[in-house]
């Protein structure tokens, strides 16, 4: 604080009056105008140095005014301005004789000027325009004066005034019939100091204009340092002190504080900081270092890395040494591999194994990689464990398999990774299984057929064996047919009958594995005449326009074409013919001639079977056959709404030639896949274009010709059904969710028609579009659906990853799949459609839900299901997969309730037959919550926390008396949540029951 004093001797107006006395006064002597009346005098202080005072005791005189005046006073940028009085009085009671105007007190007074410009009577000595401050009393007065000075009252009063806003001041003291001394007069003001606080730097700032008042000051941050969230402030008050710190700045990255957090110091070599705070530099951790001070983090040393997400306080780290002790087992064409870990991983815990596999010799100088056909299982790349079964290698052949360890930095390393290698033979081995079966032709008894000749002959082939019977009988019942050729007539078979076929092929090894069942139909007798008389006046009319048979025939199509309108088949009846060769002979003259008028004789009319993609010996030609091509330019992508397994997903427009714009759903093959990566790709559309159903995704075409590939399908506005569920909780009503149900089911009939099983149907994998329409989509755990006599089952041979929730507990233990496991799936969708959208089995583990499948437990009614739905999912989920209704009968069953709503009136009681313990996994236990909030939380209804607290709803025993009444009045006005809410009131009364019972 700045002061200002002033020196100057004071004396009474009136010498000889006898009572006089020498006090001490900090005062300037030239900074005082004073008026006669005071007087400067000498004298002592309490310590008995000389002093200067001024003095007035004119206590005999009447109407005193007495005054005295400071020289001017600059104010410096004060706006309050602070005055300390040291004084003395004399007490009136001890002077004789003294009037009754004798004063004990003086006034303090202040005028505020631009300019240095007072006089002996400017501004005048009176108030206003001067502006008093205060009167001024003594706290002590005395009554005796000691010449010596040795007798002395000093009083110390503080006073201040303000708000001033002129360049400068005057102060004037009044005495107005007193017997005083000034001794000291102090001027100052306040300020709080330059100081750091919270990393910042606040410079000197003068307090406010009150003594309450508060000035705002920003802070600079210190060197090296940032501001955190809010700006830096501090406040100054009335007293110069600093307070109320807002914000703070912390030291950058590379940076640490010291000297109580006034400096931030560059982090020293070795050291390093990666984030701006108040933590303290880090030692590099082990394999690194810095390069220069500061440093935000340490590189890794030579031959050591990290991967984007490792943290950069972990140590670098290197490559794996090879895998140890690689051992081998050679059985026919299979191989089992096994090896110990290496030896050093590298200081990473992320190590897994590659398998590179070489085929050597064969007269190709020098070894190649293995073809896609080599199977690896569990799979070739990314092995977490030290084994990996391999299949499918040629017979009599040498191969080369290199192990290779990697981990997390591997890719980073500019050698390649190290592998330990084994050489081995394969033995003899039987060929692989036929993949395909084409009819050529069909009679009344008998059939042509051709097939393939096996991706994997192992040698040469020396026969054909064709199973066949009829469908509704058995393998027992079979027939064998054999063939040096890929081509067979099957004779003496039933007209208008449906056979199963099956081949295999035989080299010196014995038979291969029978390819999968494929279906075929004679004629029936009408068909055959119908087509004998449509045939015949064109085989006459050739005849006698002398045109070549060839061209005869090319009539006889056309003509059965346009007669019969039979669709071009794409089915297992197709009759595309296929020349395949099996390195003995081709397709004869004969079977040209059975196929020629093949197309004129489809299998019952609208009859259509599923074909597997992945039997074509090349799946491009299914996508070919299946799909749509599309060209480029017809298509344009919009924008990216999602992400597949293979590449992006988009929304975006169709403009084909000659028909309206459409809004789309494309699918995207990301850049850098391999051909397999394609084919799988594409084995998607070469599926869904074979569907063609209102609820069925459909399947707009492909575009294979260009970059990027893609897969076109009609647009669905309102995604998947389980997440549009669960926006829209409670806002359907229970015919709109039958509706839906009934669209699903409505599709999986079509799809199981047509011997096709989806192994994936959920909630997730049903789309919705604007109209609420409901479309199976997602055909990526498809399978083609084999017949085991009179029930179609696909067994998969090698397992692999099955939606567990969903899944048929035949399909989860013997991975089995047909449409009954279908049907326990469309069960389980059911459960989700009518809980919008909840988990089924909530939070129990995959082992929990097959354990407690096995023991018969089911998913019990979600809230406000009708009983008759429930039942039908009950009947979904029976065990034995021949009792449950098929597809047809599900839709029959919903359309009955659909035309009947009365019947979907009926809820299921708490007390169906299911024990509550079960039902507490859909409404929680309320004894697990603490109060009636997180209860609401739990059954996702929190959103009325408040009108339950306004409603003095606050405990559970209150709430479990809730009526419908209640509810409303709480202020809950869509159906479906008072239905929820009420329901739980139930459950929650219902357990507390429960509880009472058990206690008594």
């Amino acid at each position: 604080m700045f002061v200002f004093v002033w020196r100057f001797y004071v004396v009474t107006q009136t010498e000889s009056q006898k009572y006089v006395y020498f006090l001490y006064l900090r005062l300037n002597l030239n900074s005082v105008y004073s008026l006669l009346q005071w007087e400067e005098v000498s004298g002592y202080d309490e310590n008995m140095n000389t002093i200067r005072t001024y003095q007035v005791c004119n206590v005999f005189s009447a109407n005193q005014n007495n005054w005295v005046r400071t020289k001017y006073i600059p104010r410096r940028g004060a706006q309050r301005i602070h005055v300390e009085m040291k004084f003395s009085v004399r007490d009136c009671s001890s002077i004789p004789r003294v009037p009754g105007s004798c004063k004990e007190t003086f006034n303090l007074y202040y005028y505020e000027s631009d300019a240095d410009t007072a006089t002996k009577s400017s501004p005048p000595w009176m108030e206003n325009p001067w502006i008093k401050v205060d009167t001024i009393a003594a706290d002590e007065s005395f009554s005796q004066v000691d010449l010596g000075g040795r007798v002395m009252k000093i009083n110390t009063e503080v006073r201040s005034f303000g708000p001033v806003s002129r360049n400068g001041f005057y102060l004037a003291f009044q005495d107005y019939g007193g017997c005083m001394s000034l001794i000291a007069v102090r001027v100052f003001y306040r300020k709080c100091p330059r100081a750091i606080r919270n990393g910042a730097i606040f410079q000197e700032t003068l307090s406010g204009a009150e003594s309450t008042s508060l000035v705002a000051a920003r802070g600079a941050c210190i060197p090296n340092a940032e501001e955190v969230d809010v700006p830096i402030k501090l406040y100054c008050n009335g007293d110069g002190e600093w307070m109320v710190p807002i914000g703070r700045c912390m030291c950058k990255a590379g940076h640490e504080a010291v000297e109580n957090g006034t400096v931030c110091r560059a982090c020293l070599s070795g050291y390093f900081k990666p984030a701006q705070g108040d933590e303290a530099c880090l030692q590099c951790p082990i394999n690194s270092r810095t390069t220069n001070d500061g440093a935000t983090n340490c590189v890794c040393r030579n031959g050591y890395y990290r991967t984007d997400s490792d943290p950069i306080q972990m140590p670098c780290t290197t490559v794996p040494s090879a895998p140890q002790n690689v051992i081998s087992s050679v059985n026919e064409t299979s191989l089992m591999l096994e090896w110990n870990p290496p030896r050093e991983s590298g200081g990473r815990e992320d190590v897994v194994y590659n398998v590179i596999c070489k085929s050597c010799g064969g007269g190709r100088g020098g070894c190649t990689r293995c073809g896609d056909n080599v199977q690896f299982v569990p799979r070739q790349l990314g092995l977490t464990d030290s084994r990996v079964f391999i299949s499918d290698l040629l017979a009599h052949t040498q191969y080369t398999f290199e192990v290779q360890a990697v981990n997390g930095v591997s890719d980073q390393s500019p050698y390649s990774p190290q592998y330990a290698s084994v050489n081995i033979t394969t033995n003899q081995a039987a060929p692989s299984a036929v993949s395909i079966m084409h009819q050529v032709s069909r009679t009344v008894d008998s059939i042509t057929l051709s097939w393939s000749q096996p991706d994997q002959p192992n040698g040469v082939i020396l026969d054909y064996e064709l199973q066949y019977y009829e469908k509704d009988q058995t393998e027992y019942n079979s027939s064998i047919v054999r063939s040096q050729t890929n081509t067979a007539v099957i004779r003496g078979l039933k007209p208008g009958a449906i056979y199963v076929f099956q081949v295999r092929a035989r080299t010196v090894a014995g038979f291969g594995r029978y390819s999968g069942k494929m279906y075929f139909q004679t004629m029936t007798e009408e068909e055959y005449n119908t087509s004998i008389q449509e045939k015949l006046p064109l085989i006459i009319g050739s005849a006698a326009a002398g045109l070549v048979f060839l061209i005869a025939l090319v009539v006889i199509i056309i003509v059965c074409n346009r007669s019969r309108g039979f669709e071009r088949a794409d089915s297992e009846y197709t009759d595309k013919l296929q020349h395949y060769t099996s390195g003995h002979s081709e397709l004869t003259t004969q079977s040209l001639k059975y196929y020629s008028c093949s197309l004129c004789f489809q299998v019952t009319p609208g009859m259509k079977i599923y074909i597997d993609p992945f039997t074509y010996e090349d799946p491009n030609e299914a996508v070919r056959e299946f799909a749509k091509e599309i060209d480029i330019s017809c298509v344009k992508i919009e924008q990216v709404i999602g992400a597949g397994e293979f590449g992006e997903v988009c929304s975006g427009n169709l403009k084909l030639p000659g028909k309206r714009e459409m809004f789309v759903a494309i699918k995207t093959l990301k850049s850098g896949y391999t051909e397999k990566q394609r084919r799988d790709f594409l084995s998607e559309a070469s599926i869904m274009g074979q569907f063609d159903h209102p609820n069925v995704i459909h399947l707009e075409g492909v575009v294979t010709k260009s970059s990027p590939v893609m897969i076109i399908t009609e647009f669905m506005e309102n995604g998947s059904l389980d997440s549009f569920l669960r926006q829209n909780d409670g806002q359907f009503t229970v015919i709109q969710l039958v509706g839906m149900l009934r669209g699903i089911a409505s599709g999986m009939k079509y799809l199981a028609d047509m011997n096709y099983v989806h192994r994936d149907l959920a909630a997730r994998n049903i789309l919705v579009n604007s109209n609420l329409v409901c479309k199976v989509s997602d055909f990526g755990l498809s399978r083609f659906l084999e017949d085991d006599t009179s029930d179609p089952t696909y067994t998969s041979a090698l397992g692999g990853k099955i939606p567990i929730r969903w899944t048929a507990p035949e399909a989860i233990q013997y991975r089995k799949f047909t449409s009954a496991s279908d049907v326990w799936s469309y069960g389980i969708v059911m459960w989700e459609v009518m809980s919008y959208g909840e988990r089924p089995y909530w939070d129990m583990t995959n082992q929990d839900v097959i354990n407690a499948i096995e023991q018969d437990y089911r998913l019990p009614p979600p809230m406000d299901c009708p009983s008759a739905l429930h039942q039908l999912m009950l009947d979904c989920w029976q065990k034995d997969r021949n009792n449950r209704p098929k597809f047809s009968q599900i839709v029959n069953n919903l359309d009955k309730m659909i035309r009947n709503p009365n019947s979907l009136k009926a809820m299921t009681p708490l007390s169906s037959g299911v024990h509550l313990p079960l039902l507490d996994r859909s409404v929680p236990d309320f004894s697990s919550f603490n109060n009636v909030d997180e209860w609401l939380d739990a059954i996702k209804m929190g959103q009325y926390k408040d009108n339950f607290a306004n409603a003095d709803f606050t405990s559970f025993d209150l709430v479990s008396q809730m009526t419908m009444e209640d509810i409303l009045r709480v202020g809950v006005t869509l159906a479906g949540h008072q239905k929820k809410i009420l329901n739980s009131v139930q459950m929650m009364r219902a357990q507390m029951n429960q509880i009472q019972s058990v206690e008594v």
